[in-house]
């Protein structure tokens, strides 16, 4: 039996929340810690080594957007950030400096535990079928190792957040197949096809992947959208293939 309990940094201004979550997610089994501003949040991140982040944006001395860009500067660590902001493009923002999932307050902790859940199992998931024995896909000058779950462009490793490493994972595994964003949401993400969800979360992982990859995101030769269904990996041609 795995005796490792994954630990949660929780980030959130508001003390009654922390100690919610806290309570709740210890009950769960996860290890917790807390900070209860954006300068804290990266000192207790620097000494604590969390397994995944719970942020909040609206904070004291820096808010979640600075703590979270901060973040991905030096690490892929899976982040989901609260928000009270009712506008969209607000939680959109989140996602586009490297947030992997987002939760609006107010929220059921309930909620929160699944998110967490199904961040942390689709990043520690194995491999998806379609997937050489080896591991290593090539497409151009881009090396998919999905072992050790590293990209590379030409010599030069590219830097993904979990899940957007999940997210094309699970498009190259079934490359020349056109997904649609609710699909992408469930494969991935794990949100069920009743609940509705903003499917832009799909969106901005597509772009950021774009961003990251392509030679010309504005013009995508790898990760294709699909007209009228979503998006797609331009088809992979294995040894043996015509």
């Amino acid at each position: 039996m795995d005796t490792h309990k994954e630990k949660i940094l929780v980030v959130d201004d508001e003390a009654s929340i922390r100690r919610i979550l806290e309570t709740r997610l210890s009950m769960i089994g996860y290890d917790v810690v807390t900070a209860a501003d954006g300068e804290e949040a990266l000192e207790t991140f620097n000494h604590n080594e969390p397994d995944l982040v719970v942020l909040d944006v609206m904070m004291p001395k820096l808010d979640g957007y600075g703590v979270c860009q901060e973040l991905r500067k030096e690490s892929e660590i899976p982040i989901i950030m609260l928000t009270a902001l009712g506008d969209v493009a607000d939680r959109i923002t989140g996602l586009e400096l490297g947030a992997d999932d987002y939760v609006v307050k107010p929220f059921s902790p309930k909620e929160l535990e699944a998110r967490i859940r199904s961040v942390l199992r689709r990043i520690d998931k194995e491999g998806a079928p379609g997937i050489p024995s080896s591991g290593v896909i090539q497409v151009g000058s881009i090396t998919i190792d999905t072992n050790r779950r590293q990209v590379y462009k030409g010599d030069e490793r590219i830097r993904l957040t979990g899940m957007e490493f999940s997210l094309l994972e699970l498009m190259v595994s079934r490359s020349g197949e056109a997904f649609s964003r609710a699909e992408i949401l469930q494969e991935v993400w794990g949100y069920t096809p009743e609940r509705h969800v903003d499917t832009r979360v799909v969106d901005v992982h597509i772009s950021r992947l774009r961003s990251k990859l392509e030679d010309d995101p504005s013009n995508p030769e790898l990760i294709l959208t699909a007209r009228g269904t979503g998006y797609m990996f331009q088809r992979v041609y294995e040894a043996g293939d015509d």
